[in-house]
């Protein structure tokens, strides 16, 4: 299966750290962001990594090169960063059948190979990780409701009122339907094309969406304290058991 990596974001939100890189080469730990995303990726079983670049695209290309731990890498280039939807458009015309993605800015340690598991044994068209939040964080997320089949039945980017408390976190596995339903979408109030309106049209269109709960934790790395955080969990991690990978 191959893994769509989306790493374009100029990271304002962590400054200084991205004055002069990606946000996806901001170390953790002792790696780059992206590093800890490639890792859990080959251990997942990824056959190629199609990675969206954009801002300081060639600190990514140059640290990494055409390929990783034996993995190819094709590089897409996202000019202008205008939300998730936009960014996987870039990466359509290397994509023929199921594939993960994550985002380039998250460090997990939780149970990715269950959502890899449920599409291949369900082949729904999309199945995602999420997580409960305080109810006054919620808003900060895509929303998600769910039936007791644990499919998910709506999702609202950012309200102002959610729905739930159970948000989407940062990894996904899609079919190719994404990508029309990627086409439909139309700007939001922050003027993005987001991810949270693809998903919510598939659903509209009697697709089947699945949803698994967060076993262990995930870090989005958007200020500097989330990298402080994610480091202080690994290196926690690793005491506990020292083979642990962020990964799982």
């Amino acid at each position: 299966m191959k893994a769509v990596v989306l790493a374009a974001g100029k990271g304002t939100r962590l400054r200084p750290l991205t004055d002069d890189k990606p946000k996806g080469m901001v170390e953790v730990d002792g790696k780059p962001i992206l590093t800890h995303c490639f890792d859990q990726l080959v251990d997942l079983g990824a056959d190629e990594f199609v990675v969206v670049v954009g801002y300081l695209k060639e600190k990514i290309i140059d640290h990494y090169g055409d390929e990783y731990k034996g993995v190819p890498i094709t590089y897409t280039h996202q000019r202008e960063q205008k939300g998730l939807a936009h960014a996987l458009l870039s990466v359509r015309e290397h994509i023929d059948d199921d594939f993960m993605m994550i985002l380039g800015d998250n460090i997990f340690n939780a149970n990715l190979q269950d959502v890899v598991r449920r599409q291949q044994e369900d082949r729904a068209d999309a199945a995602f990780l999420v997580e409960e939040v305080p109810w006054d964080e919620a808003s900060r997320y895509g929303v998600c409701d769910t039936n007791n089949y644990g499919e998910i039945t709506d999702v609202v980017e950012k309200p102002e009122d959610p729905p739930s408390n159970l948000v989407m976190t940062g990894f996904y596995t899609f079919t190719p339907a994404i990508f029309p339903a990627c086409e439909l979408v139309q700007p939001s109030s922050r003027g993005e094309y987001e991810i949270s309106e693809a998903i919510d049209l598939l659903i509209q269109s009697g697709r089947t969406i699945d949803a698994i709960g967060l076993d262990g934790w995930r870090i989005d790395v958007g200020y500097p304290e989330d990298r402080d955080e994610a480091e202080e969990r690994l290196q926690a991690a690793k005491e506990e058991d020292p083979e642990v990978t962020a990964s799982s």
